[in-house]
């Protein structure tokens, strides 16, 4: 096995631990499930460029490079939807899981007919939006764990302090993560919508 594909594995591997850190919470915890993440980010960055310039591009990278991004980021999505104050709606990650699946499935259709459907700029600034937008929650999360962990405020206790509604940490807090995943989702259904237009033909018995 080539050092893309046992990256790529390595990737997929961080996916419990990440999971898991985030459930059991907490400022320390939090912290350790961004330093997964972006270490399974990176993998992500390292296998394409380290595959294409050894000229070690398989069937099995091929295969899974698009499998440990999407079990990574539908994870991370998934969780965030049931924090309540992220204000992130379930509808949000459906658009989000829903492309994948669609263009999976047009990239199997196409692989039938021994068509390769590379990733385009559109499609790679997709899954960058998506990295820095997990990557920035994440920092918000992990921000207000902060709090509680070295002022002694609680999730009650930090109800009764009155910020603003227009001061920084209100607006960090309560509108970024919405509006930046907001952003990201236009960038994912333009992506997709931009596939399905080019392959198109793949859909038709003829094409």
């Amino acid at each position: 096995m080539n050092l893309a594909n046992r990256l790529t594995i390595a990737r997929i591997c961080m996916l419990p631990f990440f999971i898991l850190f985030m459930e059991l919470g907490g400022f320390y915890n939090s912290v350790l499930a961004l330093a997964v993440f972006c270490a399974a980010s990176i993998t992500d960055m390292l296998d394409g460029q380290i595959a294409r310039r050894s000229k070690t591009i398989t069937s099995l990278g091929i295969f899974l490079d698009p499998i440990a991004d999407k079990m990574l980021i539908s994870a991370a999505f998934i969780y965030f939807v049931n924090i309540p104050m992220l204000g992130i709606a379930a509808w949000m990650v459906i658009i989000i899981i829903a492309r994948e699946f669609i263009i999976t499935g047009l990239r199997s259709i196409a692989a039938a007919r021994n068509i390769m459907i590379p990733a385009d700029k559109s499609g790679k600034c997709k899954t960058v939006s998506q990295i820095v937008v997990i990557i920035v929650i994440m920092v918000i999360l992990i921000a207000r764990e902060a709090l509680f962990e070295f002022t002694g405020l609680t999730p009650d206790t930090l109800r009764l302090y009155d910020f603003g509604s227009y001061t920084a940490l209100s607006l960090i807090m309560e509108k970024m993560p919405f509006w930046t995943t907001f952003v990201a989702i236009m960038l994912t259904v333009y992506s997709g919508v931009k596939y399905i237009l080019r392959y198109r033909k793949l859909f038709s018995e003829n094409g």
